[in-house]
């Protein structure tokens, strides 16, 4: 049988509403995926200086700062999430405001290099998390904000919610 995880999720793992970031990763290994994109994401953000962090694009958007932090924040949760239907647990996991999260984390208080740092270490953590899977798990299922998703789907939404968030940095941010 093929490696599950160099395969991209069909349809019936995860909601369509999600597609929308599993399908901005062209990759089908998608730890090789996630290691590329994480250069390439961090050689992006270590061009932009410290003090264009609180920048924002419109009066209504996060600053750069809010994206970077709830890029990681989120990153965490699909993650998390990954761990738990992929280790057997079979509790549906509840949703994420992202809303409630920007508020009660404060990033505008954090420097922008140490948000750059976060990002680096969250990403350690979920490549070493996906490396270790057995071939088994990448199909485990499970419940979160009441959809059904598979851990390789998971991965994947790590991956394209990432990719999501720098072309919008490099569209409206960084006007790239």
């Amino acid at each position: 049988m093929a490696n599950p995880a160099l395969r991209k999720p069909d349809r019936d793992e995860a909601a369509e509403y999600y597609f929308r970031y599993i399908d901005q990763v062209a990759d089908a290994d998608i730890v090789a995926a996630l290691t590329a994109q994480r250069d390439g994401v961090l050689g992006l953000l270590r061009a932009v200086p410290e003090e264009r962090g609180g920048d924002r694009y419109a009066a209504d958007k996060w600053t750069l700062r809010q994206v970077l932090g709830h890029v990681n924040d989120t990153e965490r949760l699909f993650c998390g999430r990954a761990f738990w239907f992929a280790r057997g647990f079979d509790t549906p996991l509840p949703s994420f405001d992202q809303h409630v999260a920007i508020a009660a984390a404060r990033f505008d208080d954090r420097r922008w290099p140490d948000l750059i740092d976060e990002f680096t270490a969250v990403r350690e953590a979920t490549l070493t998390f996906f490396r270790g899977l057995p071939a088994d798990a990448w199909d485990r299922r499970g419940v979160a904000s009441e959809n059904a998703f598979t851990v390789r789907a998971l991965a994947y939404l790590a991956a394209g919610h990432v990719a999501h968030h720098v072309s919008i940095i490099k569209a409206r941010y960084l006007n790239a």
